[in-house]
């Protein structure tokens, strides 16, 4: 992101955002790069998109024998408040944060998420 600090410029790191690293279905990873590239965005904020709108409903019904086989490593970068959040919703559902993620995938709103421009907002100081 970009600070214009006395009418300047400055490029900055985004200190809401944290990296993290998990598991998560080949296939479904698949299916996020189609729909983030069809929309102009990245898989990152349909992802949070998603835990957002999970997150706001309060529940979640997850069959733990339907998880998926074919987990990959993925890393990438979240808002730091929502990804306490999602841990938060996962212990106290008996969940593994993967499966939360997964599980909200059907919960994207393509009518809100941030395009690829968000990552080069100007916040003005």
């Amino acid at each position: 992101m970009w600070k214009l600090v006395n009418g300047r410029l400055v490029h900055t790191t985004d200190d809401s955002r944290i990296e993290f690293r998990t598991n998560i279905s080949k296939n479904i990873l698949e299916q996020l790069k189609v729909m983030a590239a069809q929309n102009d965005t990245h898989i990152n904020y349909l992802l949070e998109n998603g835990l957002e709108n999970v997150l706001s409903t309060g529940t979640i019904i997850f069959n733990k024998e339907t998880r998926p086989k074919d987990r990959i490593q993925y890393k990438t970068t979240y808002n730091k408040d929502l990804l306490e959040a999602v841990k938060k919703f996962a212990k106290n559902h008996k969940l593994f944060i993967n499966d939360v993620i997964e599980y909200s995938i059907d919960f994207i709103d393509m009518n809100t998420i941030k395009n690829t421009d968000y990552k080069n907002r100007v916040v003005r100081k």
